[in-house]
């Protein structure tokens, strides 16, 4: 999983790749921007949707031949763009006075000597989803069972309660609340801590308090056939069930098929699988929260919370990257699993959304965040 913002690598810039500007503006209509769009990409499969004040736009391609079950209809791993439905989890929870950002995970996760482990580690709720509970990516006992099946599933063989295990032995590598690294690790603490503290499974929580309220119906936890899932009346059930089928993910050559990834103790870090359909359901309730069930949650998700980087130049939100426009700030949230990677993006102003998902993961000149980043910040007029 990857949460790297547009042109994190060197020598490129937001709506770049590899250096090289990525142009989808041009004096057409939304439909032929959209093609061109994903034409830029080299990718098996590929799904670009777009709402545009509520008016929804969608293309299909890829290098495959056409699946019996229609691209758009299909779910896509979204990878570490997951983490913004646990944050929204944690926002909505917040507001019904369960509980606070700045409890300490610790002292639910071993309640037992629960004085002892939180003077160990100090981290919040809130430094756990904002990336700032001082915490490495990934846990360091990780990588000795992952490797083995690092480019098929390298999550499946570590189970939560090791996760939680890792997390109580672990020191911060900086206080808390002081600086920022991106950690999957942090984010899947956090749906523990939420499951403790509730004494409901994330599944559960995540089903009851964001998929089930904003309608989200085609979009599951667990790969097809091998868990519960989201079905038609929003509960969960057999993994067979609900709408659409699970996308066929690619290694980097585009070829050799990857199986649907299992993410074992790191579900609230990258589980979510969806539709793209679903995906821009889930961006138009950001995009107008007012009469959501989840208003309140929504909207706290779109305040800024901190500021990194050389000059205090990227912003964050509970759960987003934050990026100025001469239109109103974009909200956005990359992501990547071992087959797929995914897109997903909002500028309230404009009362536009961007949902892409592709079915290959690109490693090198990888023109598919920058497309649909340019996709997002491209002026409207």
């Amino acid at each position: 999983m990857t949460g790297a913002e547009p042109g994190a690598g060197a020598g490129s810039g937001p709506g770049t790749a590899g250096g090289t500007r990525i142009r989808t503006r041009a004096r057409t209509g939304p439909a032929s921007r959209l093609a061109a769009a994903a034409q830029a990409v080299d990718t098996p499969g590929i799904v670009i949707a777009v709402s545009d004040r509520g008016r929804r736009t969608v293309h299909c391609g890829g290098s495959a031949p056409p699946p019996a079950v229609p691209r758009d209809r299909q779910r896509y791993e979204i990878g570490s763009a997951s983490k913004t439905f646990t944050g929204l989890l944690l926002a909505e929870l917040v507001r019904t006075g369960r509980l606070s950002y700045d409890e300490v995970a610790a002292r639910y996760l071993a309640p037992g000597r629960a004085p002892e482990a939180a003077r160990r580690n100090p981290a919040t709720l809130r430094h756990l989803i904002t990336h700032t509970a001082g915490l490495p990516a990934l846990p360091a006992d990780f990588y000795p069972q992952a490797l083995r099946h690092w480019s098929t599933c390298p999550y499946g063989g570590y189970p939560a309660e090791r996760v939680v295990a890792a997390f109580l032995r672990a020191r911060p590598r900086h206080r808390p609340g002081s600086r920022w690294h991106y950690s999957n690790f942090g984010a899947s603490v956090l749906g523990h801590t939420l499951a403790a503290a509730t004494a409901t499974p994330w599944e559960e929580l995540i089903t009851h308090h964001v998929l089930s309220p904003l309608g989200l119906t085609g979009t599951r936890l667990h790969p097809e056939g091998t868990g519960a899932g989201v079905t038609a009346t929003g509960t969960i059930g057999p993994g067979t069930e609900g709408p659409g089928s699970d996308a066929p993910g690619h290694r980097p050559n585009g070829i050799t098929p990857v199986p649907g990834l299992v993410m074992g103790g790191f579900q609230p870090a990258g589980a979510v699988r969806a539709t793209p359909g679903d995906l821009l359901t889930y961006l138009e309730a950001h995009l107008d929260p007012s009469g959501s069930p989840l208003e309140t949650a929504l909207q706290s998700v779109l305040s800024p919370v901190l500021r990194r980087g050389l000059g205090h130049r990227h912003t964050h939100t509970l759960t987003w990257f934050q990026h100025p426009s001469p239109q109103g700030p974009l909200y956005f949230h990359a992501g990547a699993t071992t087959g797929q990677q995914a897109f997903l993006g909002f500028r309230p102003a404009t009362h536009t959304a961007v949902v892409a998902v592709a079915t290959r993961r690109i490693r090198l000149r990888d023109t598919f965040v920058a497309t649909a980043y340019a996709l997002l910040s491209e002026d409207p007029g």
